[in-house]
Order: C-alpha cells, then structure tokens, then sequence
C-alpha cells in the first residue's frame, strides 16, 4: 500500500492540476453515458422489445416497464446501492488512509464497466442498464475520494477557486470527447459504420477516456498520511464500521452541517434528475410530452451547454468570492427554478428550437457553479480525518448519483404518460432546498468544527 513520508503542501499548482484532471477524466462518463447517449439508445432498444407485449412495457426479468422509465430507474437504483456501500467505504477510507488506492480501484471498476457497454444491442438491451449501475456505484465510490482530498490540497481561502477549476476542467474534458463522438456519429453513415455500432463505440470510448486521463492523476496527486496498521484480530471492514459508528455518535456535533447536507440532497437530486433525463425529454415524440428536436439541434444544444458550463463554473467561483458561497448558491437555485417552469410550460410551437437553446444556456450558467460551489462549502464545515466519510453522504446526491428524483420523473412520466408532468415534479427538489438553504449558519457550522478538531487534538 502507499505511504507518505513527508505531508505535502496545500495550494501546489502541480497537485491541483492533477487532481482537477479526474474530473477532465470522468466527466466522460457523464457526458457521453449518462447524459447524452446510453439513455436515449437504450429507451429506444427497450421500446422495440417492448413491441412484443400488448401494455407497451418492455419487460426486465418479468417486470413490466416503459421505455423512457428504464433508465432513470437504473440510475435510482445505482444510487440506492451507493447509500448502502459508500458510508462504509468512506470510513474505511479515513481510517486506513486508502483514499488514493481505492480512488484507482474504483475508477478502474467504473471504467471497465464503461468499455463493456459496447456489448448492449438488441435483446441485450437490459445489460445497458446493469452495467450503468455497476459503473455508476463505482464512480460515486471514486468520487468520494476526489472530493476529500479538496481540503488536503486547497487552503480554506482557495477552495471555492480550485472546486470551480476542477467543474470546469471536467465540463471541458467532457465537453471534448462528446464533440468528438457526435460528430463520429453524425458522420457514421459516411464512414459506412452502422447507427448503433457508432453509439456502442462512443460509449465505450468514454471508458478508455476515464481511465486513459486518471494516470495523470494517479502520478501527481499525493497520499496525505502513512497507511495505518491494522489493530489484531481486526479487518478494515470491521474497523471502517467501527469508524463509521463512532461518526454516527459525534454528528450531534455538527447540527448546522447536518442541515446544509439535508437541503444538499433536496436541491441537487432535483439538479441531476434534470441533467439525467434532458436528452430523453429533448428527443421524445412530442406526443409524449417530449420537445422531439432533431440529432443536430440536439447535438448543438448540448455542445453549447458543454462549453458554456465551463465558462459558468469559472464565473460562480467569482461570484461566490464577491457575495459568499451560500448566497452564490441560493442565486443558482432561484436560477433553477425558472429552468423546471420553462421546461415544463413552454418549449412549444415553431420556436421550441430558439427556446430550448435559450434554456440551454441558462443551465450552463449554473449547472457547475451550484454544485463547484456546494462541493468547497461542504469542504469547510467538515472535521478533519473524516472527509471521505462525510463526503460519501455527500456524493449520494452529486454528479449523475441522484436518487428519489429519477424515480419520481420516471414513476410520474409512467403514470401520465407524459414527460412534462414528471419535469414538473421536480420542482419540489428547487422550492425545499430554497426554504432549507437560508437558515444554514455557515459561521456556527465553521466553529463547530474548529471546536471539535481542537477538542479531538487536545485529548
């Protein structure tokens, strides 16, 4: 296992770069899998076998389900396994000062799961959906770790700065290997490629990119403390649940960091479940409640929104120096709102095109700030020696890990049959996280950690 033998510095240009390329990394993953291709090409897989039954429901091992819910039920259910396994492996984590080797296990996991997408066709349709799930549960393990090592490698004055560098960085590295695969799939036919073989190659390219880009990573981001050794007669999952147990005892210390993670997961389970599902609502029929826009408007839309987000992730770590991070927040979910409410009342007639390109840019401007920015708030209210922990409560609400907001999209859009009700159901996420959000004391969250770090010292 890895050791240090000297703790590196804070702020080293070279590390933070290292550490902002996972983000260049996995973004891939995000874009190219979870937001653009995987799920439209799978609904639409399912919808053929769906043919074969008179209710229109395909059928995953008997159980009757509609083509558009399919996903956004595998995305709900990777994330259920993720609240399941990833306090765990956060506190054995903390406990062994494994971060950075289980950070490589799990991108490799999430990786490889990534490449065999390529295999999903025809009948295999529901392999889609279970190698998303396996790939999604170990990008939520991976991300754990990368998020703690924000307060390792960034001073307390530098951590909005570098957290938006990171979403920006990813925004561009994922930003890149889309352009790349839409225009390969736009220009298959050319190429005499097949439609579907394009698709199953874009998605397995998003595997080799996330693993190819984490070596750089890997080779300048540095262990913070020597391995620890285990007690006898003691395994690191026992003592990662003894870790775990004695966190679950002390979080009465930490009430207001408590309160910002409950509006956390209200607000940015609402902002994945519209990331997650905006190419299936871009694409669908329009009797279906969809927009129905074309493979190039679609392809437009989402490039623009790629390389604005990196541009607005960058503005929201200014704008969180100028006014404060909780209230660069508030503004981006205010922001949010109005992006669910156009969604679901406008985006019709001949101007749906102009309209969805405006909306579009609207949810660049936000969409990484509001979470760079969450990301290095939560940085500061959290103790010292347990940030893997914390953050893996945390990342069951971050990037393409939304939980109770793909299941009520999809379980909404199943009952109505129409993808606008199940956006409009999401609203709920936006108007809780906004009445939560405000009351966080941010200065007593603060305090109370310094308290606790130097009470922990002193003993």
């Amino acid at each position: 296992m890895t050791t240090a033998t000297a703790k590196p510095q804070m702020n080293d240009r070279r590390e933070i770069f290292g550490w902002a390329m996972y983000d260049w990394a996995n973004s891939a993953f995000s874009t190219t899998v979870g937001t653009v291709f995987l799920g439209p090409y799978v609904a639409a897989l399912a919808a053929t076998a769906a043919e074969a039954f008179p209710d229109g429901n395909a059928r995953f091992f008997g159980i009757p389900v509609a083509p558009d819910s399919f996903f956004p039920y595998c995305v709900s259910f990777s994330v259920f396994m993720q609240v399941l396994f990833l306090p765990i492996l956060g506190a054995i984590a903390d406990y062994s000062h494994a971060r950075k080797r289980m950070m490589q296990i799990f991108a490799t996991i999430g990786a490889v799961a990534t490449v065999l997408l390529f295999l999903v066709s025809g009948n295999l349709w529901w392999l889609g959906g279970v190698l998303y799930i396996v790939a999604n549960l170990a990008f939520g393990a991976a991300i754990v770790f990368y998020n703690a090592y924000l307060p390792d490698i960034a001073s307390e004055e530098e951590r909005d700065r570098v957290s938006s560098y990171g979403w920006a960085m990813g925004y561009l590295g994922g930003g890149i290997l889309l352009a790349l695969n839409l225009a390969f799939y736009l220009f298959s036919d050319a190429l005499g490629i097949p439609g579907d073989i394009a698709i199953r190659i874009n998605l397995a390219s998003a595997g080799f990119w996330w693993l190819g880009f984490s070596f750089l990573t890997w080779v300048r981001l540095k262990p913070r403390h020597a391995a620890r050794a285990l007690p006898a007669n003691e395994t690191y999952v026992s003592m990662g649940f003894k870790q775990l147990g004695q966190t679950f005892r002390e979080v009465k210390h930490f009430p207001e960091t408590l309160k910002f993670l409950l509006a956390y997961f209200l607000y940015n389970d609402g902002i994945q479940t519209v990331i997650a599902v905006s190419a299936t609502f871009a694409a669908a029929p329009i009797a279906r409640g969809g927009v129905e826009l074309d493979t190039q408007t679609l392809t437009a839309v989402i490039l623009m929104i790629q390389f604005m987000a990196f541009f607005g992730a960058l503005f929201w770590g200014k704008l969180a120096k100028w006014i404060g991070a909780k209230q660069s927040i508030i503004v981006s979910l205010v922001i949010w709102l109005g992006v669910v409410l156009f969604a679901w009342g406008g985006l019709k007639g001949d101007s749906r095109i102009l309209q969805f390109f405006i909306l579009g840019a609207f949810i660049a401007l936000v969409m990484g700030g509001s979470q760079a920015i969450s990301r290095s708030l939560f940085a500061q209210i959290i103790p010292i020696g347990k940030e893997a922990e914390f953050y893996s409560f945390y990342e069951v609400s971050e990037r393409g890990t939304s939980w109770t907001g793909p299941l009520i999209f999809g379980l909404v859009n199943q009952m109505f049959g129409n993808l606008r009700y199940g956006i409009l159901a999401l609203i709920f996420y936006f108007i809780a996280g906004l009445a939560i959000l405000p009351f966080v004391d941010v200065k007593k969250a603060m305090d109370d950690v310094k308290k606790y770090d130097a009470a922990k010292n002193s003993g």
